[in-house]
């Protein structure tokens, strides 16, 4: 049974500042905390509900588990709707991210806001084998509740670094690709691709910033079916990265 300071700390942590003062942050729903418990990533606690208990016992060897009742999760949650599981990690020791040690293609988001993309972008990059997102500084906190859940446990097997992007790209050493995604470019489908790269994804909002122009080595898009001048104007950006990475991986 938590209590009420556990309760009080972990309302907090849906807030960025007080996941940095405390090093901390949640995971909810079933797959999320599965996942991350299967990782490197440290458990600091775990609450569930009885009936999620007792059908998850044998994979709880060795970790403690509070029983807390659906009002008590309501109270933590960040949800509409209460999970039967929610846990609180460690945030993790991120190692520095190496520019000249690219080997695959790896994506960089540029100041991507919305939470549910973001999510759903680390969901995409695990589908595809992409085993590293690069983020600008104003890109959404990847530990932001609605990031985590929209991930469904792809955070376990993803890196995300949060750098200077212009300064890190500007390191890639020649011969690595960028390929900036834009709505005026060459057709994905038609370049020609390397076997290792960087995917640049621009803001949901004002796309890629051109002071990253320079490093782009390939302008791509993403063709437009839609005839006549009714057509959507963009692609969501998560849509764009799922259409994106199935190119570069086919």
């Amino acid at each position: 049974m938590p209590t009420k300071a556990q309760i009080k700390l972990v309302r907090s942590l849906h807030l960025k500042k007080f996941r940095n003062e405390y090093n901390l942050f949640v995971a909810e729903g079933h797959t999320n905390v599965l996942d991350l418990l299967n990782s490197p990533f440290r458990l600091q606690w775990l609450f569930a509900r009885e009936g999620w208990v007792e059908e998850n016992q044998g994979r709880l060897a060795d970790v403690d588990v509070q029983q807390v009742s659906g009002k008590e999760m309501e109270r933590m949650s960040s949800l509409k709707s209460s999970s039967e599981v929610m846990a609180v990690f460690k945030l993790p020791d991120m190692p520095p991210f190496n520019p000249h040690a690219i080997d695959d293609y790896i994506l960089a988001l540029d100041s991507i806001k919305d939470p549910g993309n973001l999510g759903t972008i680390i969901r995409t990059a695990d589908w595809f084998g992409i085993k590293t997102i690069l983020c600008t500084r104003e890109t959404v906190d990847v530990y932001n509740p609605k990031v985590v859940q929209a991930s469904m446990g792809s955070l376990a097997r993803v890196q995300v670094h949060y750098l200077d992007l212009l300064e890190t790209l500007s390191e890639i050493p020649t011969g690595i690709d960028v390929y900036g995604a834009y709505l005026h470019g060459e057709p994905v489908s038609q370049i020609e691709k390397s076997e290792k790269g960087v995917i640049l994804i621009g803001s949901e909002a004002h796309g890629i910033d051109k002071k990253y122009l320079p490093l782009i080595t390939h302008k791509v898009t993403i063709p437009s079916f839609a005839k006549g001048s009714k057509g959507a104007e963009s692609l969501n950006a998560a849509i764009a990265t799922s259409i994106l990475c199935y190119e570069f991986r086919r």
